[in-house]
C-alpha cells in the first residue's frame, strides 16, 4: 500500500482534511505513540466503476492509498523519529489560504508562499541534522575499518549535508540506480515527493474552482511549485464539510454547480497516487473486480507478485486486454475474437488500465 503522511502548521486544516479523507472510506486507527492517526482512503477511478458494471462481481476493490497525520506535531523535528512520517512514500503539506477570522494564523497574516518555505526550511533543517549524525558515526567506523560501501555511503552522505546546507531539500537531488537505494534507507523527509495542498477560501473556488496554476498564481506559489518533485491541489475544507454531510445525489450537484466534476478530496488522494508514479491495471471476473498498484514501467512478471508471490515464480503468459478494447466490445471474448487480446511474456511493460489475466504454474 502507498503511503502518505500530512504535515502543516496548526490552524490550516490539515487534520479536518485527514479526517474526512478516510473517516468516509475506512476507520482511522491510532498508531502504538497514540497521537498518529493513521487512516486508508480509496483511490477514484471510473475505469473500475465501468468494470464492476461490466462485471457485476461479487467484490469491487480500488487501489489504496495510507494517510497518517500526526496533530500535535511542533514543526518537522518532531516527525524524524515518528515511524508513519519516516516510512512514508511521500508528504502532504496542507497550506492555509483562507480567510478566517475566528481561527487566527499563528503568524497573524494569511501568506501560503510564506508558510510553504517555511515548512520547507524545517524539512532540511531535520534531515541535516540527521545527515551530520551519520557523517560522524561513519568517520568513526571508517577510521577502525575501510570499507567501499562505507565511503560510498560517506560520499553520498556528504553531498547531501551539502545540499541541506544550501537550502536544497533532497527530493531535488539527481540521483540514481545505488545511490537512489542508499538515500532511501534513511528514510530523510526532504528526500520525499510533496504535494502541497492549497486550502482555499469558499469564493475562491468560486472563481478559479479546481485549478491549480490559478490557484497557485493567487497564492503565490507558483515559484515553489516549480522544484522538482513537488505538485500541488487546491480544495476547501469547509466547502469538503458540507458536502461529507450531503447524500450522494446532493453533492454531485453541489459540485456541479461549483463547476467542480469531483471532490477535493478525491483529488487529493489521485494527486497523491500520480505524484508516486503509480499507475493501475486490473483484473476482473464474476468473484472481484480490482485494481492493482504498481510503478509506471513495471514488468509483467513483477506485477504478477502484486497479486501473489506464487504467480511471480510459476509466470508462464499474461493475457493483456487494453482498458479501451474492452469498454469498446463490451466482453473479454469479443476481444479474443477481434484478436484484441495479446499474449505477453514476462518482459512485458504494463501499460496503465491493463486488464490481465496471469496464466501461471502451480
Amino acid at each position: 500500500m502507498l503511503r502518505a503522511a500530512l504535515i502543516g502548521f496548526p490552524a490550516t486544516g490539515k487534520t479536518t482534511l485527514f479526517q474526512l479523507m478516510t473517516a468516509a472510506r475506512e476507520p482511522g486507527r491510532a498508531t502504538g505513540r497514540g497521537e498518529v492517526q493513521i487512516g486508508v482512503s480509496k483511490v477514484p477511478d471510473v475505469r473500475l466503476d465501468r468494470l464492476t458494471t461490466m462485471f457485476n462481481p461479487k467484490k469491487r476493490v480500488p487501489a489504496t492509498v495510507e494517510f497518517a497525520d500526526l496533530a500535535a506535531a511542533e514543526g518537522a523535528q518532531a516527525l524524524v523519529d515518528v515511524a508513519p512520517y519516516k516510512n512514508a512514500d511521500a508528504l502532504v503539506h496542507v497550506v492555509r489560504a483562507f480567510r478566517d477570522e475566528a481561527v487566527p494564523h499563528i503568524k497573524e497574516t494569511i501568506d501560503p508562499a510564506r508558510d510553504a518555505q517555511a515548512m520547507e526550511d524545517e524539512l532540511i533543517l531535520a534531515d541535516l541534522g540527521v545527515a551530520e549524525r551519520r557523517l560522524e558515526r561513519l568517520e568513526k567506523d571508517l577510521k577502525k575499518s575501510r570499507s567501499a560501501e562505507l565511503e560510498k555511503e560517506r560520499e553520498l552522505m556528504t553531498r547531501c549535508r551539502e545540499a541541506l546546507e544550501g537550502g536544497t531539500p533532497l527530493r531535488a537531488l539527481k540521483l540514481a540506480g545505488d545511490e537512489l537505494k542508499r538515500l532511501r534507507g534513511f528514510q530523510l523527509l526532504s528526500a520525499k515527493p510533496l504535494l502541497v495542498v492549497i486550502n482555499l477560501d469558499e469564493r475562491d473556488v468560486s472563481e478559479i474552482g479546481a485549478n491549480v496554476e490559478r490557484a497557485a498564481d493567487k497564492t503565490g506559489l507558483t515559484p515553489f511549485l516549480s522544484r522538482a518533485a513537488t505538485r500541488a491541489v487546491a480544495v476547501c475544507a469547509k466547502i469538503e464539510l458540507e458536502i461529507a454531510q450531503l447524500d450522494q445525489a446532493d453533492a454531485a450537484q453541489f459540485l456541479a454547480d461549483l463547476g467542480l466534476s469531483e471532490s477535493g478530496l478525491d483529488r487529493v488522494i489521485r494527486a497523491t497516487y500520480d505524484l508516486l508514479g503509480y499507475m493501475s491495471f486490473f483484473t476482473v471476473g464474476e468473484d472481484e473486480c480490482r485494481a492493482w498498484s504498481i510503478p509506471r514501467s513495471t514488468a509483467a512478471q513483477t506485477a504478477a507478485g502484486e497479486i501473489h508471490s506464487d504467480i511471480a515464480r510459476g509466470f508462464i503468459r499474461a493475457e493483456v486486454v487494453p482498458y479501451d478494447a474492452l469498454i469498446a466490445r463490451g466482453s473479454l471474448a469479443a476481444c479474443r475474437d477481434h484478436g484484441e487480446m495479446r499474449l505477453e511474456g514476462k518482459e512485458y511493460v504494463v501499460a496503465d488500465g491493463d486488464i490481465i489475466n496471469f496464466r501461471h504454474a502451480t
